[in-house]
């Protein structure tokens, strides 16, 4: 290692007015880096702030440091969510898969990247550890990499392995990665993780987020077999689906016996597990979320959450109406890749009714919502009321599906308008829709 460690304060000052800077993202954020930064408001002017969401501070989204920073997403987590709303900060609608193009055509170059690593192993190689997605391409691309050091930061094998010599200045932390922690998921929840573990065949390679309905689905695979992972978030629920072999990825086409994966969120006990683990391969997520890889593995299965979703098909992921919540993110890169595999499974799974009961299928979206997957894309839709398969069914059979798994309080409703909307067709033609639940 030639380079010598510096402060956070001495290495963010290779940021200039004016530059465009990626910060690593998810639970892989840099926290005394991008305080350091922050730190700087009153020298920096015109700084564009750009990554995928992020945990913890991000204070230089706030609009007292407006003249300062620009803060620019590729996704919107819940810490910059209200300067998205407000207007003091932006959103590129863009897909997973496509962010490192951003980089690597230059549409936006990036002056300056932060990044936060393992400590080096005896030959000086570092890893991006829980969060390498689109940091491969932003280091490839990037002209300043500033890397703060962590001794905290699992070392996962894959694509984010970097030589510490490749950094332009270097800071070292002892800083916890971020935990995100979930209770035991809700009656409802389980209810739709039995019916969506109800989809799930043996030999199926699962991509699933995180949080209460996916934690639950993996409550109900105890009894598969031959299960492998290709996603783009691993979370910890799958642990013990690999301790006892259920999760073994034998019938893989790409990586087989490996857990391909692009970033992690959970706890520390997730983290542990990653750390030097041969079995998982964090890879570039421009790999993880090409449909043409995806496609190639085995009844991929792939379950996905949504806003929305109205009675034609169309689901919304990203916002409520006009506001923006979260992003397009990876789900249609799986929900396509998942309808080309050979016996795939692309599911969008959503409670029934929001917290204040109002239904989450709906006639029509709410003004301004955007349709993250379109109607010709949609093929499973699961609630606690059952399953939807909409695929091959016409407007009018979809509708019917739909409205058997809506919340028995709005189906009336929803009937009266789908009657209205499609006329004499809603009547004349017939859909095979689930037992109702």
């Amino acid at each position: 290692m030639t380079k010598q460690f510096v402060s956070a304060a001495e290495a963010v000052k290779l940021i200039k007015s004016g530059d465009r800077v990626c910060v690593q993202g998810g639970a892989g954020t840099p926290q005394a880096l991008v305080m350091a930064m922050t730190a700087r408001a009153s020298e920096l002017r015109d700084v564009e702030v750009c990554h995928i969401h992020t945990e913890g501070y991000a204070d230089y989204a706030k609009e007292e440091y407006a003249e300062s920073f620009k803060s620019n997403n590729f996704f919107i987590g819940g810490n910059v969510r209200k300067e998205i709303w407000s207007g003091n900060a932006s959103y590129v609608p863009v897909f997973l898969s496509d962010i490192p193009n951003l980089f690597r055509r230059d549409i936006l170059p990036l002056d300056v990247v932060l990044v936060n690593v393992s400590t080096p192993d005896k030959h000086g190689y570092v890893s991006l550890g829980v969060s390498v997605d689109i940091m491969v391409a932003a280091v490839e691309k990037g002209k300043t990499i500033i890397a703060q050091v962590n001794k905290q930061m699992p070392r996962c094998m894959g694509d984010g392995i970097l030589h510490i010599d490749s950094f332009d200045a270097i800071v070292e932390v002892d800083e916890p990665i971020y935990e995100m922690k979930f209770g035991e998921p809700t009656e409802i929840e389980r209810q739709i993780g039995a019916h969506v573990a109800s989809l799930v065949e043996d030999g199926a390679t699962l991509q699933m987020g995180i949080g209460g309905i996916p934690n639950a689905v993996l409550t109900y695979l105890h009894n598969h077999k031959n299960l492998g992972v290709h996603t783009e978030m691993f979370s910890e629920g799958l642990i013990d689906l690999c301790e006892k072999g259920i999760v073994n990825g034998s019938n893989k086409k790409i990586l087989p016996h490996k857990i391909v994966s692009g970033f992690a969120m959970g706890t520390k006990k997730l983290y542990d597990f990653m750390d030097d683990n041969p079995e998982v391969e964090m890879m570039d997520i421009a790999f993880v979320n090409d449909t043409a890889v995806i496609r190639q593995n085995p009844k991929v299965t792939a379950i996905n959450s949504a806003i929305e979703v109205d009675l034609t098909g169309q689901i919304c992921a990203d916002s409520i109406g006009t506001r923006m919540y979260s992003g397009v993110g990876g789900q249609m890169d799986f929900m396509r890749g998942a309808a080309l595999s050979e016996g795939g499974k692309p599911i969008t799974a959503l409670p029934s009714v929001t917290a204040k009961g109002h239904s989450k299928i709906s006639a029509i979206l709410q003004p301004g919502a955007g349709v993250v997957t379109t109607r010709a894309h949609a093929r499973f839709v699961v609630t606690e009321h059952g399953i939807a398969d909409l695929f091959g069914k016409n407007l009018a059979q979809r509708a019917k599906a739909l409205i058997a798994i809506a919340h028995p309080d709005h189906r009336e409703d929803l009937d009266r308008q789908a009657r209205e909307r499609f006329g004499r067709s809603y009547q004349s033609f017939s859909a095979v829709v689930p037992e109702l639940v």
